[in-house]
C-alpha cells in the first residue's frame, strides 16, 4: 500500500526513497536516491536532500536548504532558510572524497537558524538552538543556545525555545510551559514531574 504524501509537480524524487504519510515537498526540490523522510515532514522550495539522508518525524526544512549525505535529523528538527550542512572537512574539486563523508546528527527538537552553517562531524544536541548565521565548528550540547562565527554558547533554552535563567539552586522554569530544568556540571536536563 502506498503512503499518501504531497509533491509539487516541479519536485524531483529519485528511486529508492522512503517517504512517509503527510509529507509535503514543495517547488523545485530534489530528493535524491535512498533518502528516508518521516511522517509530516515539510520540505520547502528549492531544497536538495542528498542520497541516504534520514529525516525523522515532523522535520521542517525551509527554502533553499542543502542537506548532504551523512546527515541525520531526528524528530521535530527545524532547519531555517538557506542553512547548510557540509560533509567533507577539506573539499577539493579534483579530489574525490566520497569515502570520507563525515556524519552529523541533529537531535530531537533542535532548531538551526537562517543562513547557519554546520561543519560536518559536529552533532547538534536535543532542543539546542543555533542562531541565524552561526557557523558551528564543534558539537553542541543539549538545550544550548549558540550564535556567531565561530558559534559560541551564550546560554540555554527550554524545549519551547525560551532562554532559561537559572537560580542559585541551578533550576530554571520555562515561561511558556512552566517545565522545570536543572543545570549540573554545565549540563541541562528537564525535570519530569
Amino acid at each position: 500500500m502506498s503512503k499518501e504524501y504531497f509533491a509539487h509537480p516541479t519536485a524531483v524524487i529519485d528511486d529508492g526513497c522512503e517517504i512517509d504519510e503527510g509529507v509535503k515537498i514543495w517547488h523545485f526540490s530534489h530528493i535524491m536516491p535512498n533518502c528516508i523522510i518521516g511522517e509530516r515532514c515539510n520540505i520547502g522550495q528549492n531544497v536538495v536532500i542528498s542520497p541516504e539522508v534520514v529525516l525523522g518525524t515532523n522535520v521542517k526544512v525551509q527554502n533553499n536548504v542543502s542537506i548532504y549525505t551523512g546527515v541525520i535529523c531526528e524528530d521535530d528538527v527545524f532547519l531555517g532558510p538557506s542553512m547548510v550542512f557540509t560533509n567533507v572537512i577539506n573539499p577539493r574539486s579534483a579530489v574525490n572524497r566520497k569515502a570520507e563523508y563525515a556524519k552529523t546528527t541533529v537531535k530531537k527538537g533542535a532548531s538551526i537558524g537562517a543562513n547557519a552553517t554546520i561543519v560536518c562531524g559536529n552533532d547538534i544536541g536535543k532542543y539546542a538552538f543555533i542562531g541565524a548565521g552561526a557557523v558551528v565548528t564543534k558539537s553542541i550540547p543539549d538545550y544550548a543556545l549558540v550564535v556567531g562565527n565561530p558559534a559560541k554558547q551564550i546560554g540555554w533554552v527550554s524545549e519551547y525555545g525560551h532562554k532559561l535563567q537559572f537560580n542559585e539552586e541551578g533550576q530554571a522554569i520555562c515561561p511558556e510551559t512552566k517545565q522545570v530544568y536543572k543545570i549540573t556540571n554545565n549540563k541541562v536536563t528537564k525535570i519530569d514531574e
